[in-house]
């Protein structure tokens, strides 16, 4: 009779289970260090780049095109017209177009608003810039009959309309922010295109970070969606306040002394003499006109910088990413 055969030590299968163990611990530790030598050795991955603008600046920025060229569709009825006049999300539209058009259920359409044709004393470029036309909204199809069609709104970025028109929805990418550090307040002229703000969104005239602001650059000048741009003004060129004077206060020659106790003929108005050793306190003065006159280039005022978001024709749409200061409707811009 066969018996099966037993440790000789009680202790034989505890110690034996321990040695397992204890090895594949030590497997798993270093595996574990080679895991991270690996980690700790291998290239630092990229952070992802911010964008410049966000969705709703993408959809809702709005452009100055010089030709356009309409569909002919146009939002002409609403579901609830009868107890309101101006529509947004979610509600029912019609529009003017059905299957005759070759409308299909579930096409997307972009709501715009033409305001009309955009001309301004800031630009260089002789004649007209093109037509300024906002952005209103978007629709979704979901109904079709032979000439009309009803409509979703799915986005707005102003109250809808009966008379607004309608176009293919544009594909568009935010470029990249760029450069996060501060702004170098004296960098030097980069000799590339050149040209001004000459409109904002919404009619702002002060414009700040995330803003939308229309430039009189565009594709014949070689512009191109993601190029970035420096918002600049001359040095001495005035901004909001401008003196008529030449200086704050006008300088006087006389009367700072009393005629008792005889101070002295020099105050913080006397005058500024050019040349003292010769004329004493009298004779030509030193004012900032003339001083500015006499004085080498001198480096710009950086504001700012954008980011080119869309490009016509003539000029480009472009978004506010970095200040130093208040931007406002002429300054100057510089492609980077």
């Amino acid at each position: 009779m066969h018996t099966r055969k037993q440790f000789s030590r009680p202790g034989g299968f505890a110690a034996l289970l321990f040695v397992f163990l204890f090895a594949l611990v030590s497997v798993e530790a270093q595996t574990a260090s080679v895991d991270a030598s690996r980690t700790q050795n291998a290239p630092a991955a990229s952070p992802t780049p911010l964008p410049a603008a966000l969705e709703s600046e993408l959809s809702c920025a709005g452009y100055i095109e010089y030709a356009p060229n309409y569909s002919g569709f146009e939002v002409v009825g609403a579901e609830q017209e009868q107890e309101k006049t101006t529509f947004s999300n979610g509600e029912l539209v019609f529009i003017s177009a059905g299957s005759q058009q070759g409308v299909k259920v579930g096409d997307q359409f972009q709501v715009v608003r033409p305001r009309g044709q955009f001309t301004t004393k800031l630009t260089r470029k002789s004649g007209w810039l093109g037509v300024y036309t906002q952005e209103i909204g978007r629709l979704r199809v979901t109904v079709v009959k032979e000439r009309m069609s009803v409509a979703q709104i799915t986005d707005t970025c102003d109250l809808i309309l009966l008379g607004d028109l309608l176009r293919g929805v544009p594909y568009r990418v935010s470029p990249p922010a760029g450069d996060t550090a501060d702004i170098d307040r004296f960098a030097d002229p980069t000799g590339k295109q050149n040209g001004r703000i000459v409109l904002a969104r919404d009619s702002r005239e002060l414009m700040s970070r995330q803003q939308i602001v229309y430039i009189d650059l565009g594709t014949e000048d070689n512009l191109k969606e993601g190029d970035h741009l420096t918002v600049y003004r001359p040095a001495g060129t005035g901004n909001i306040s401008r003196f008529r004077d030449e200086e704050v206060t006008p300088t006087a020659s006389y009367g700072f002394e009393s005629e008792i106790f005889r101070g002295g003929k020099f105050s913080i108005k006397s005058q500024r003499v050019e040349d003292p050793n010769r004329t004493g306190i009298h004779g030509p003065m030193v004012t900032t006109p003339k001083v500015k006159r006499r004085r080498p280039p001198m480096p710009r005022k950086i504001v700012g910088e954008i980011v080119v978001l869309d490009v016509q024709a003539r000029t480009a749409t472009a978004v506010i990413t970095r200040i130093a200061q208040e931007i406002h409707t002429g300054d100057f811009v510089e492609v980077k």
